[in-house]
């Protein structure tokens, strides 16, 4: 924001802004930490241990228990209802939680939220999994272990039992969720709940190098999509 209005009402050439890219940036920063929101006198709750993306946007009667990730991006309006996210869940980039007026929306214990997800007035079962951009509707009850695949579509009050499949628009269950898949999947989240240890203890604002490093290489060790893993 601080850049872009420099750069636009000020009138200033980049290598004018460059030169207080420091000082710029800092501002940035700043203006972004206000991530939580207290709606009608009631402020979210974040368990100490759970990492917030200063870019997200937690509004309201929202409950973050211990060990959960919520990244950049994510929507989490607890302004009509209620949003309780249990410990061990992650809520990824450019999600969006919200409800109508009067309902709670819950993801139990070791729920994953993939990339682009939406999840509308339903209940994500324990320890499911929501592919990206998939979209979750109102009095969906998820059923606990279950996996639902990127770009599917759960319509309004669908029950789906424990351990299926999801897949397609609209939702179709297609098998049941083998100890395999959901050893696969607890281990994709156990990586989640890492990170927001790690994100506390080494994630901080910078301002970029202009050239790589030559040891600034990937050290992680690899993680393998489900169809990779068979």
């Amino acid at each position: 924001m601080a850049i872009s209005y420099f750069l636009g009402k000020k009138g200033m050439s980049r290598n004018q802004v460059n030169k207080l890219y420091p000082v710029l940036y800092l501002l940035n920063t700043l203006y972004t930490l206000y991530m939580f929101y207290e709606f009608k006198g009631i402020k979210p709750v974040v368990h100490e241990t759970a990492f917030v993306h200063p870019q997200a946007a937690v509004t309201g009667n929202v409950v973050i228990g211990k060990d959960c990730y919520i990244g950049p991006g994510a929507a989490l309006r607890g302004d009509w209802g209620q949003i309780i996210i249990e410990d061990g869940c992650n809520v990824q980039e450019n999600c969006t939680i919200h409800m109508f007026p009067g309902v709670t929306v819950l993801l139990k214990e070791g729920a994953h939220i993939g990339h682009g997800a939406i999840i509308h007035g339903a209940t994500i079962g324990k320890n499911c999994l929501v592919g990206m951009n998939a979209v979750i509707m109102d009095n969906v009850q998820l059923g606990d272990e279950s996996i639902v695949g990127a770009l599917s579509f759960i319509k309004e009050g669908e029950i789906i039992p424990n351990r299926s499949v999801v897949v397609g628009n609209p939702g179709k269950i297609i098998k049941q969720v083998s100890d395999e898949m959901i050893h696969w999947k607890t281990e994709g989240t156990t990586l989640y709940q890492q990170l927001s240890v790690d994100m506390h203890k080494n994630w901080q604002a910078c301002e970029p190098l202009r050239k790589k490093m030559e040891d600034q290489n990937v050290s992680e060790k690899p993680y393998k999509p489900w169809k990779r893993t068979e």
